[in-house]
């Protein structure tokens, strides 16, 4: 009789319940894997023969064919040698499963010896065995911790396969873990950085706004002014992950196989810094069986790119759909995949090839030509979509001996977690299909519900539409930035002075 047993993979960043079935046919010693498996599948073959052997356990010497259903999905990943080895085992009659343990999910790499290694994309796989109410989940031990964040599923860590038999033929059974504690995920924020920022009060004011809103942010000035370190001072702002959040952002790095084997939650927010030289995959996602990117891995938290205009243009032109939407879509010719996209992005950039343009001690070196074509690098679309673009000048000397005056990054922490507070209430009042956190998240449909302006307000928007030739995006962007410059403010109403500021940062870095 045909053996079937339940396992799981991961398409995109969700999970997908895969049916392993074996069988013995005929005479000739052959073990075949059908249902369009990749080469680590293929190559199962023998790392399960291998692993089997060291069990002291005989392998099957008649024809074995394994199918993976549905067999229209690619198979991809060494996670299927474990469900592999044991519908085989049961196949020949060495293993009977009990009525729970034949609706359990199984996932694993073996090594040759029968240790289990651990695998990419646990989380997604317990999530999914939640939603489809089954019970029992068996894994390598080092993926348990990750597994065991999602209540309501037994969670069986296993150190080899000969345990795993040990345990299935009911002589030395495994302990399922204890439910992990996810209530109090949120750590205290690590300030690092910012207390090193001497002077740039005004680069420190857009970093607050940017900050409490999730809004985009661009920095243009000479070397040495501090950008980079502005830059890496935002995480340390941003209030700490809620639980949902966390799972969310552990989802992703559990597909990406960048999970610390010590912290199976992810609590802090990411901090994602490409180098310039990174490709279009790389930042948005892809290959051949498509993976998360760098804006993806950027999720709920912080993308920045120094050296903006040494970025390609047709690497940078990818962000433009992805900054809009929140998501971005992975098309292939046999599936579409769509990823996670909503974090603040954070960009450095020099005025010019030398870098000293708007430099007021030191003159710059480029000629005409060359500054336009260097800033001709970031497109206008591109530019649009930064919601405060501001100039960083050179740290005064005065600046540089100066203390940072005590308390005010509390005073700031304070500011900011307080407009964070007022966001989500405002968006828990109103009836919106999609959940959002933040003030940029807001729907052009809904700025007028939930950003009402003063008639004042409106008078000096038209002007600036006039006088700056703001676009429409720009427009919308700049009513979002004065709404979060009013949140910071305990202001239910946005005031003239909100847009007149906001208008401010709209301009003041533009080149």
């Amino acid at each position: 009789m045909p053996a079937k047993i339940y396992s799981c993979t991961t398409c995109g960043l969700d999970g997908q319940i895969i049916e392993v079935e074996a069988d013995l046919i005929g005479e000739a010693a052959k073990f075949i894997i059908v249902g369009l498996p990749d080469a680590a599948v293929t190559e199962a073959k023998e790392r399960v023969r291998s692993a089997i052997k060291n069990c002291d356990v005989a392998f099957p010497r008649q024809k074995i064919v394994v199918n993976l259903a549905p067999a229209d999905i690619k198979k991809v990943g060494p996670a299927f040698d474990l469900p592999i080895a044991i519908s085989v085992l049961i196949t020949k009659g060495y293993l009977e499963l009990t009525k729970d343990d034949k609706e359990a999910v199984f996932v694993g790499e073996l090594a040759l010896d029968g240790t289990l290694r651990p695998i990419t994309g646990v989380l997604p796989i317990a999530l999914l065995l939640k939603d489809l109410k089954l019970k029992r989940l068996y894994l390598p031990a080092q993926n348990a911790a990750e597994a065991n964040l999602i209540s309501g599923i037994e969670i069986y860590p296993v150190k080899n396969l000969g345990q795993l038999l040990s345990h299935l033929k009911a002589k030395t059974l495994i302990k399922p873990l204890t439910k992990a504690s996810t209530s109090n995920v949120a750590k205290t924020r690590q300030i690092l950085s910012f207390t090193k920022i001497k002077g740039q009060r005004q680069a420190k004011r857009a970093l607050e706004i940017a900050t409490a809103g999730n809004h985009n942010l661009l920095m243009v000035g000479p070397p040495g002014s501090g950008k980079t370190l502005l830059a890496k001072a935002m995480p340390e702002l941003l209030p700490t992950l809620t639980l949902a959040e966390a799972l969310e952002v552990t989802k992703i790095y559990s597909v990406a196989g960048l999970l610390l084997a010590n912290e199976p939650l992810i609590t802090q927010r990411p901090f994602r810094s490409p180098h310039h030289t990174a490709s279009g995959i790389a930042l948005v996602g892809g290959g051949s069986f498509p993976k998360p990117g760098e804006i993806t891995l950027a999720h709920r938290g912080v993308l920045f790119l120094d050296e903006l205009s040494e970025f390609p243009r047709t690497v940078l032109e990818n962000l433009r759909q992805p900054l809009e939407d929140g998501v971005v879509t992975i098309s292939r010719a046999s599936q579409s995949l769509q990823f996670p996209a909503r974090f603040t992005l954070v960009a450095a950039a020099n005025p010019c090839p030398c870098g000293y343009l708007t430099d007021a001690e030191k003159d710059c070196q480029c000629t005409p030509s060359q500054i336009l074509r260097y800033q001709k690098r970031i497109s206008g679309p591109l530019l649009d979509r930064f919601d405060l673009q501001i100039e960083v000048p050179r740290v005064k000397f005065f600046d540089l001996q100066s203390q940072t005056p005590a308390g005010e990054i509390q005073t700031i922490l304070k500011r900011i977690d307080q407009a964070r507070a007022i966001q989500l209430a405002r968006f828990k009042q109103n009836i919106i299909k999609t959940v959002i956190y933040t003030n940029s998240e807001i729907s052009n449909q809904n700025i007028e519900e939930l950003c009402p302006l003063e008639d004042d307000g409106k008078k000096l928007l038209k002007e600036a539409m006039l006088k700056f030739h703001l676009t429409a995006r720009g427009y919308h962007r700049l009513i979002k930035v004065a709404r979060t410059i009013a949140d910071l403010a305990n202001s239910e109403e946005i005031k003239t002075a909100h847009l007149a500021e906001a208008l401010q940062f709209r301009i003041s870095g533009e080149r």
